[in-house]
C-alpha cells in the first residue's frame, strides 16, 4: 500500500501560498483583500489588466520525490533504454511569473520539476517499488525568457488511497536572495479522469479507489489545482500559469 498522504512537506493556507494566474489572465487579490489586474504594455512595462489571479495553496511533497536531476521535456521515457511508458500522451504548457507590487511578470530561470505514477501506479526509482535505478515520468526544464517550461507526459494512473494527480516542484531564488521552492499537486476533474480510466492502458486495472473528494491532500485546496486537459490528436493538452510571490518565505521553504 502507498503512503503518499505521508505528511512529508507541508500544506498551507491561502495566505501562504502562491499565486495561481489563470490562462486568461490575473486579478491580483490575495485571501479577500482588494483587487487588480495586470497586464504588458507595448513598451514592456507591466501595467493594469483584465486577468484573473487567485490564490493557491502549496500542497505536500509525498514521499516520492527524488531529486534526479534530469532535463528533459518528454518525461515519458526510460533513459536506460529510450521505451517510452504505455498511457495517454499529455502536454502540459507551464507560464511561470513573478508577482510583484500587484504586477505579473515572467520568471526565467526557473526550475520546474514534474513527476507522477505511471499508468498501473508504479513510480520509478523507489527501492519499495521495485523500481531502483529507473527514471521514468521524472524530469525538469527551466523556464526560458517567458517563463514557459513545457513537458510531454501521460495522463497518470492510480493507486489505493489517492486520486489521480501528478506532483509539481518550482525552485528559484526568492527576493531576499535565499532558495525559494513552491510544491504542489496537480489534478483532474472527477468526469475526465473516469473517462480516461476506461480507456488502454488504463481500464485494465479498472477504477480509482480514491475520488477527489474522498482524498485528504486534494480536500486541502485541490480544486483550485485542477488541469483542464483538451483533445489534442490521440492525447491531450493543458496550459496553467502559475505566479510566486517570491518575497513570501514561508512559502518559499525548501520542503
Amino acid at each position: 500500500m502507498h503512503d503518499d498522504d505521508e505528511p512529508v512537506g507541508r500544506i498551507l493556507g491561502r495566505r501562504q501560498a502562491l499565486i495561481l494566474l489563470g490562462a486568461a489572465g490575473v486579478t491580483l487579490g490575495v485571501a479577500g483583500s482588494a483587487t487588480a489586474s495586470a497586464s504588458t504594455s507595448t513598451s514592456g512595462t507591466p501595467e493594469v489588466c483584465a486577468l484573473d489571479c487567485v490564490v493557491k495553496p502549496e500542497q505536500m511533497e509525498g514521499p516520492y520525490f527524488v531529486d534526479e536531476r534530469l532535463n528533459r521535456s518528454d518525461i515519458r521515457t526510460e533513459p536506460a533504454t529510450g521505451r517510452p511508458v504505455a498511457g495517454t500522451a499529455l502536454a502540459i504548457n507551464f507560464t511561470i511569473q513573478q508577482i510583484r507590487q500587484q504586477q505579473c511578470t515572467p520568471l526565467p530561470g526557473a526550475m520546474v520539476d514534474l513527476w507522477q505514477c505511471d499508468a498501473v501506479g508504479l513510480y520509478s526509482d523507489i527501492p519499495s517499488q521495485g523500481s531502483s535505478g529507473r527514471r521514468f515520468l521524472r524530469g525538469y526544464q527551466n523556464t526560458d525568457q517567458s517563463g514557459v517550461a513545457r513537458f510531454t507526459t501521460i495522463l497518470p494512473g492510480w493507486y489505493t488511497g489517492r486520486t489521480l494527480h501528478i506532483h509539481i516542484k518550482i525552485r528559484t531564488v526568492g527576493t531576499n536572495g535565499r532558495p525559494y521552492e513552491f510544491t504542489s499537486q496537480l489534478y483532474f476533474t472527477p468526469e475526465f479522469g473516469a473517462a480516461y480510466l476506461r480507456t488502454e492502458p488504463y481500464r485494465r486495472k479498472g477504477p480509482a479507489d480514491t475520488t477527489n473528494n474522498r482524498d485528504s491532500i486534494y480536500r486541502s485546496g485541490g480544486a483550485q489545482m485542477l488541469l483542464r486537459p483538451q483533445q489534442a490528436g490521440s492525447g491531450y493538452t493543458a496550459d496553467f500559469a502559475i505566479g510566486l510571490d517570491l518575497s513570501n518565505t514561508q512559502v518559499g521553504r525548501p520542503d
